[in-house]
């Protein structure tokens, strides 16, 4: 028996037997930790927005399930191929947002094709998809990607970013940063080239603050000093810390938030979705959602470290590192630790377009789970 090309022996020859879905291959553990997030979320939605948007969630929450299993049965080499095809539909449709997309907040980032979406929630899933593929090439004897692969890997994640920075929505560009970082750190590339990306970072970083545009900085000065305009520029963050503190240790009571009934909390039943469990479900019940999203996340990196195959680590990694990063801002800002964004909080958030996402994404983890070969 030959050894894999990641020299490791494998109980299987990938080079006789290709692809083979293992027995009792999905996830099972993986799969309810999403529906159970999922579900928590409806209500919550249900509680801050009403019995409509309570359905409308319904409907994205089943779409999201048939994503999800359609992702997890295909073959992972069936998705590295479609990736490029995919890549070129979302950069077109992110392209018309430009012109033809509404805007809501400030950003043009919903397109209505006879069904109102958006855009960048699903070109998430294309991005994990198309960056795993030059970072996932590893040549024989070496641990990973070359230089000029993770050059590659940028410059496919670069476009739908300036694209997305046209809109503008910087959470979502950042969330886009954040995966392909990710997605870098997990494909074995050498020590000396991640420092170089860093340095690259903080100076992206830096440029970015340089050219902020002014209710951006009000963001970051509301971060520092929350309390300096609390009926202005710091209302939204001073009522998510009153929502969450007055919910105590088991919270007023699904349906029984005094701020959330009130509407004190802008976007509610979106971005600041843990202002309602925080208010209504407590500290036990926002204990409850960060342990179902750190064990979301934790299975996720366990399939990660267990694929045989380079594409589908880096597929899985990237995964991980998008949900850790978009979980940790929208929790951070509505309890002062990050500065406001337009990011919802995986699973739990109102929004089609976000829930369909997320399914997809732990979609795109059962299939990396599910493919045995190491040659994808």
């Amino acid at each position: 028996m030959r050894p894999s090309p990641l020299g490791v022996r494998r109980p299987w020859a990938p080079e006789r037997r290709g692809w083979a879905p293992e027995r009792g291959g999905v996830d099972w553990p993986l799969a309810g930790i999403a529906v159970l997030l999922s579900v928590i979320g409806l209500l919550l939605v249900w509680s801050s927005g009403g019995a409509e948007l309570a359905r409308r969630q319904a409907v994205a929450v089943g779409l999201g399930l048939v994503a999800m299993a359609v992702l997890a049965r295909l073959d992972l080499r069936v998705l590295r191929s479609l990736g490029a095809v995919f890549y070129l539909l979302a950069v077109v449709l992110l392209a018309a947002v430009l012109s033809l997309g509404d805007r809501v907040n400030g950003a043009r980032s919903w397109l209505d094709l006879g069904l109102r979406f958006q855009p960048s929630e699903l070109a998430k899933v294309v991005l994990v998809l198309v960056v795993a593929v030059p970072l996932g090439t590893v040549a024989h004897g070496e641990s990973g990607p070359r230089a000029r692969s993770v050059l590659a890997a940028l410059g496919l994640a670069g476009l739908p970013i300036g694209l997305i920075m046209l809109q503008p929505d910087l959470g979502t560009a950042l969330v886009f940063t954040a995966t392909t970082a990710g997605a870098v750190l997990v494909s074995g590339a050498g020590k000396r080239l991640i420092a170089a990306l860093a340095l690259a970072s903080a100076g992206a970083v830096a440029w970015l603050v340089m050219v902020a545009r002014p209710y951006q900085i009000e963001r970051l000065a509301v971060l520092f000093d929350p309390a300096g305009d609390p009926g202005g520029s710091g209302y939204t963050a001073t009522q998510a810390k009153i929502a969450i503190g007055s919910g105590g240790l088991l919270g007023r009571g699904l349906f029984q938030g005094e701020q959330t009934a009130g509407g004190f909390v802008p976007e509610q039943h979106t971005d600041f979705i843990f202002t309602v469990a925080g208010e209504e479900l407590g500290f036990a019940g926002c204990a409850a959602i960060l342990l179902l999203l750190t064990a979301l996340l934790w299975r996720g990196l366990r399939i990660a470290a267990a694929s045989a195959s380079p594409y589908g680590r880096v597929v899985a990694g990237a995964v991980v590192s998008w949900l850790a990063f978009q979980a940790f801002v929208n929790i951070g800002m509505t309890v002062g630790l990050m500065p406001i964004t337009g990011l919802p909080l995986p699973f739990v958030s109102f929004g089609g377009s976000a829930t369909i996402a997320c399914m997809a994404a732990v979609g795109l983890l059962q299939s990396v789970r599910r493919t045995r070969s190491a040659i994808v």
